[in-house]
């Protein structure tokens, strides 16, 4: 069994949303990453999603974009992103989903040798655009939220943990995030939300013993990403 990863899926949620005003990067981009999908990942896998998966305002505008991941090999992992106005109902989104997805808030999820945790994440205490009066309270509910759902991670698993914002800078700020991290026992953190020139200042690698792996779809290719894999 392998561990992928493809985040910022951008999908249009029944919306005028080309990609391409983007750049021409995006042309096209969810016929390349079904394509890519379909010859890296196979029935067994796991893909992980951590936010921003479409454009939707609503459930029932989302579903066909989910449909579409559904149809795709492998269980999938969503996490909830910043532009995912769509999900609302934890027990909502669940009823709807279809079999091959499972959705993460608040809580965990093991699949085979591997337990998933995480949360959307937010702005953090020593970035440059950290601001008391907007951030605060949304970063404080944020390690909150990463910490009750580390609470339910299964420790006899291989644990990792998924994110939406990046939970550390290049300048390693510390944070309540890698607090929670680091408790939890996972030894691997995927997260997305970066693009364009700002990948340029995004940490991967190992800090702490704990490694760090961007995985936004323009950012990787339209490819999913290996993050591990079990005998």
């Amino acid at each position: 069994m392998k561990v992928f990863a493809i985040g910022d899926l951008h999908m249009p949620g029944g919306m005028e949303k080309p990609m391409g005003v983007f750049g021409s990067k995006w042309d096209d981009h969810i016929a390349r990453f079904s394509r890519t999908w379909k010859c890296t990942v196979s029935d067994n896998d796991i893909v992980l999603i951590p936010g921003d998966i479409s454009w939707a305002m609503r459930l029932e505008d989302a579903l066909p974009d989910l449909y579409l991941i559904h149809e795709l090999p492998g269980t999938k992992v969503l996490l909830r992103g910043n532009h995912d106005y769509w999900w609302s109902s934890i027990g909502k989104l669940r009823t709807a989903l279809p079999p091959s997805i499972h959705a993460i808030q608040n809580d965990a999820v093991t699949i085979g040798d591997y337990c998933i945790f995480g949360t959307r994440g937010w702005t953090y205490p020593g970035m440059v655009n950290f601001s008391e009066t907007n951030d605060r309270h949304i970063y404080e509910r944020e390690v909150l939220r990463l910490q009750l759902s580390a609470t339910r991670v299964d420790a006899s698993k291989c644990v990792i943990c998924m994110m939406h914002f990046p939970p550390i800078s290049d300048a390693r700020s510390e944070s309540g995030f890698l607090s929670a991290i680091e408790l939890s026992g996972a030894k691997t953190v995927v997260y997305a939300h970066l693009h364009g020139r700002a990948c340029d200042n995004a940490f991967e690698g190992e800090y702490r013993g704990v490694e760090y792996m961007l995985c936004s779809c323009d950012y990787i290719g339209f490819k999913p990403r290996l993050i591990c894999e079990s005998n």
